[in-house]
């Protein structure tokens, strides 16, 4: 190894005194082992270092023209940049409150001249080897954050593929597309953040929960996947049997939710929505929905966000009993339905962005919801 490259490997100290004979000393005796840069007083010390200097430790001496060091180890620890350098004291004031005003300081050590050389030594390696360790601590750290965000990213396409694989096994059985979800997840997020900062809605709608409100909106039908065929593409109008039949559909929904959350052994705010949106989209305000009849604010806040956006899309879209009505046909029967049927600050939200609801529906459109927009 040549010997500008072990000079390049010695770990760095910087030496600030203002007495030529302590500097001499000092750069004498560690010169075998380390690297020194030397400043005459703390304003040269902090000039350095905001040259770039990097030393991996401080010896500084406390009584000094221009800057002392008391004063050079408070500039130290007041600047993100340096705090962390270890400082040691170097000072011929030997009583006991001097060593207790640089400790509170920040500083890691105080050292009486005249200074003992395998004191020195030993204090010098102890605290440069805590400063190795914590690197290596933090760069630990540091990997295993990277490691928790890539398994949390990862684990987050995985739930997101198994919802999107889950909500369109149920809309391919009742003859949808998976148009129908991505439009519906969003007009639950454009709703959602119209309401963010709604009296009724803002402690409610934090952008975590909202994010939580947009994952869990495709799931709102899920219980279709156990309602019978004859029934889920009956072309016409069902009887009081089949409608009560296909009413059981919330009920399948939250049940399945439900047996997610037992496996789980908890919950959390994205499988609460899903149970609630699932249990309860079809409740009215009025309290003539099901399948609890559940009446007002009784009924929960994603469920009124998903009644709007799922009747909505209902509207605009063709099946097996009807043709799809145009956007401003399904925004005036929304209309007719405030107070009745949906929340009315939930609907007055809808009304204010109108405009977002049709962008949505053109950019998810299927070939039929598309020209019935024209």
């Amino acid at each position: 190894m040549s010997m500008s490259l072990q000079q390049s490997q010695k770990p760095v100290l910087m030496i600030v005194d203002d007495a030529p004979d302590v500097i001499k000393l000092l750069t004498t005796l560690l010169k075998t082992t380390y690297r020194t840069i030397i400043a005459g007083d703390g304003r040269q010390a902090l000039s350095l270092l905001e040259a770039g200097a990097a030393p991996e430790l401080i010896l500084l001496d406390v009584m000094m023209p221009v800057l002392d060091g008391y004063d050079t180890c408070k500039a130290l620890q007041q600047d993100p940049r340096w705090q962390q350098i270890p400082v040691i004291f170097l000072s011929a004031m030997t009583e006991e409150h001097d060593e207790e005003t640089g400790l509170a300081l920040g500083a890691v050590d105080y050292v009486t001249k005249p200074v003992n050389s395998a004191i020195l030594l030993a204090r010098v390696g102890t605290h440069l080897s805590l400063v190795r360790a914590r690197k290596i601590l933090q760069d630990e750290n540091a990997h295993l954050e990277h490691l928790v965000k890539e398994r949390t990213r990862q684990l987050g396409l995985v739930q997101d593929a198994t919802i999107a694989a889950m909500a369109a096994l149920a809309e391919a059985r009742d003859n949808e597309t998976g148009h129908h979800i991505l439009r519906t997840q969003h007009y639950v997020r454009a709703l959602a953040l119209q309401l963010q900062t709604h009296p009724r809605f803002a402690a409610w709608l934090t952008d975590d929960n909202i994010e939580s409100l947009f994952k869990s909106a495709p799931l709102h039908d899920i219980g279709k996947v156990a309602i019978p065929d004859h029934i889920l593409l009956k072309p016409g109008k069902l009887t009081y049997e089949e409608f009560e039949q296909m009413k059981l559909h919330t009920v399948y929904g939250r049940d399945t939710i439900l047996s997610v959350e037992k496996v789980l052994g908890a919950t959390n705010s994205f499988l609460t929505f899903a149970r609630e949106i699932a249990y309860s989209h079809q409740e009215k305000w009025d309290g003539s929905g099901y399948p609890q009849g559940l009446q007002g604010d009784d009924i929960p806040a994603s469920a009124r966000l998903m009644a709007v956006a799922d009747v909505y899309d209902a509207l605009i879209s063709k099946r097996p009993y009807k043709e799809p009505f145009s956007h401003q046909m399904a925004f005036d029967l929304l209309r007719n339905g405030r107070g009745s049927h949906f929340d009315p600050d939930v609907l007055d939200a809808a009304l204010a962005i109108e405009h977002e609801f049709l962008a949505i529906q053109h950019r998810f459109a299927d070939d039929v919801a598309a020209s019935a927009a024209e």
